[in-house]
């Protein structure tokens, strides 16, 4: 019997929780749950669903507000923010990944515009994933985590550009067409823009009716995708022009929270019918294929990452964590693939071995972050020639002291704060730190420089332990801070270590270890709170000196460009 609307949605729905669920503990991403339950529902598992045109065109939805949610979301000043290094790194990965990626698709017998779409899925990596992970790690915010994300937004930006034009030249690379695509192009643009300024006085006038801003934003979605179907653009242009229109509007993270439910359902669905398109028996065909577009996507991409960070003064470490993020395939070469199958200018056998792709990639590249130490540890013996790249390394170490009474590692937000304590005491600080930006701001006459990782022997061995009094650590990593406290402890047992940990088991083994005193950054705002609570007196009177301090303070970190870790 022929499943209607109602049981092919509950089916979808049902297995799509049920593989979760047991993705779930093995600690891997949703998106990877729903292509294998599509594969398993699919034709080539237990066939529940033969016809998925039904499903495709509900993934269309998915589709549109995905990319509504990422224009809405979609912060222009963070790619300011990044500075040079990221868009250069992810620039120059883009391209790496794109010329190889088509030379191989070539050499394996594809034509050239097959050859095209593959190789710009493979040079897409997923800053959805990414962020997540980064996020449960507390690592947004650390200098190979600004670095990655801001590479991430680099190839969000010219992946929505390379949808607009393939979607737009079909199947042949004539003259005429792109040029009346880019005219169409020009005209869309334009009139978003138009619609960027319009909208903060159109939706002003129905946000204080909740149900009403909702179903304005969703039809505003429906709006732009008609345009762009119109000038001849894709749905998914139009989706991703209709966030950005309301981006700049006041309200734009109010309709985020309310279409991102509706984001979430379709977007299941979405990457259901993908799972449902996987051919396993095309796939085992193609298997030679699927290997080698594995091998291209985990060992090109992050070298053409770490080799412009390390010809920018990035050290092998920051280089390294930097590119392990980039090695697997995005939502977007998912959405690139499935526009080329719709076109009919893809087969698929050819989808089938971008999907495998996409879920292996997926699963190594969240192992890869988890352990990222340790797969740091055992690479670093092969990453030697990525420091005779770094030529500019020499001139972020500053003239030595003959003494400095403070050695402090990592000058973040918490760093930032001991610094001018230190200072406030007339303490000679030795900084070191591998952010070759901060190192060139910090120098004064009480603070020397030492561009480098805590973590590197070559490093610690640089630094004059005898005489200092106190060393600081605010870097995390566990393994880091028991190879500085044994340093420490050989060449000075008087001076007082203070280490950073980012859980209690890390805290207990360095106590164990000999540290002196632990901090733990996410119990710290706690502890600062509970400690003010005794000076209230219960009157707003007594708050408010410590509020203008607070105020007066936060200025001035937004100033640096401090942000909050959960900020991305």
């Amino acid at each position: 019997m022929e499943l209607d609307l109602f049981f092919t949605l509950g089916i979808v729905l049902i297995f799509a929780t049920g593989v979760a669920i047991i993705i779930r503990f093995f600690k891997q991403p949703p998106i990877l749950s729903y292509i294998l339950a599509g594969l398993v529902i699919g034709p080539s598992g237990l066939a529940l669903i033969e016809d998925i045109e039904v499903i495709n065109t509900l993934s269309l939805l998915g589709i549109a507000f995905m990319l509504f949610i990422v224009g809405l979301e979609l912060d222009f000043r963070k790619l300011r923010q990044v500075g040079k290094a990221a868009v250069i790194a992810g620039i120059a990965q883009i391209a790496a990944t794109t010329f190889l990626g088509y030379l191989l698709a070539l050499w394996l017998g594809f034509n050239h515009i097959v050859s095209l779409y593959v190789s710009l899925a493979l040079a897409f990596s997923s800053t959805l994933i990414v962020v997540k992970i980064l996020s449960d790690k507390k690592e947004i915010e650390t200098l190979h985590g600004r670095l990655m994300i801001g590479i991430l937004l680099v190839q969000d930006f010219v992946a929505i550009l390379a949808l607009a034009l393939l979607a737009t030249v079909g199947s042949s690379f004539q003259i005429y067409p792109i040029f009346i695509a880019l005219v169409k192009g020009a005209v869309l643009f334009s009139l978003t823009a138009l619609l960027i300024w319009l909208a903060p006085y159109l939706f002003s006038r129905i946000a204080k009716s909740q149900e009403l801003l909702f179903l304005s934003s969703v039809s505003w979605l429906f709006i732009m995708i008609f345009l762009a179907d119109f000038l001849d653009y894709s749905i998914a242009i139009g989706a991703f022009l209709a966030g950005i229109s309301l981006a700049a509007s006041p309200f734009h993270i109010e309709i985020v929270a309310k279409v991102r439910s509706l984001r979430d359902f379709f977007a299941t669905i979405f990457f259901v019918s993908l799972g449902m398109q996987i051919v396993l028996g095309a796939a085992l065909g193609y298997i030679w294929i699927t290997v080698l577009f594995i091998l291209l996507v985990m060992v090109i991409d992050p070298l053409s990452v770490m080799i412009p960070l390390s010809l920018m003064g990035y050290d092998k470490k920051i280089s390294f964590l930097s590119s392990i993020g980039i090695s697997q395939l995005s939502e977007f070469s998912l959405i690139l693939i499935a526009q080329g199958f719709l076109l009919g200018v893809i087969s698929q056998e050819v989808v089938s071995v971008v999907m495998v792709v996409t879920a292996i990639t997926i699963a190594f590249t969240t192992y890869l972050m988890q352990y990222q130490e340790t797969v740091y540890r055992v690479c670093k013996p092969y990453l030697g020639f990525l420091d005779l790249l770094r030529f500019r390394k020499e001139e972020y170490v500053s003239k030595k002291a003959d003494r400095y009474d403070v050695v402090l590692a990592g000058h973040n937000r918490i760093g930032y704060s001991i610094r001018r304590k230190l200072k406030n005491l007339d303490m000679k600080v030795l900084v070191v730190d591998y952010n070759p930006e901060i190192i060139e701001k910090i120098r004064d006459k009480q603070t020397f420089t030492l561009y480098g990782d805590i973590g590197d022997e070559e490093v610690l061995d640089a630094i004059d332990f005898k005489h200092a009094k106190m060393v600081v650590s605010t870097v995390p990593s566990i393994y880091d801070s028991l190879l500085l406290l044994e340093k420490v402890k050989d060449a000075n047992k008087k001076a007082v270590i203070m280490l950073t940990a980012n859980s209690i088991e890390d805290a207990l083994e360095l106590y164990k270890a000999g540290a002196d005193y632990v901090i733990l950054p996410h119990f710290l705002g706690g502890e600062y709170a509970s400690g003010l609570l005794e000076r209230f007196t219960g009157k707003a009177s007594s708050v408010l000196p410590y509020k203008l301090q607070h105020i007066k303070e936060l200025v001035l970190r937004k100033e640096i460009g401090h942000e909050h870790p959960l900020h991305s």
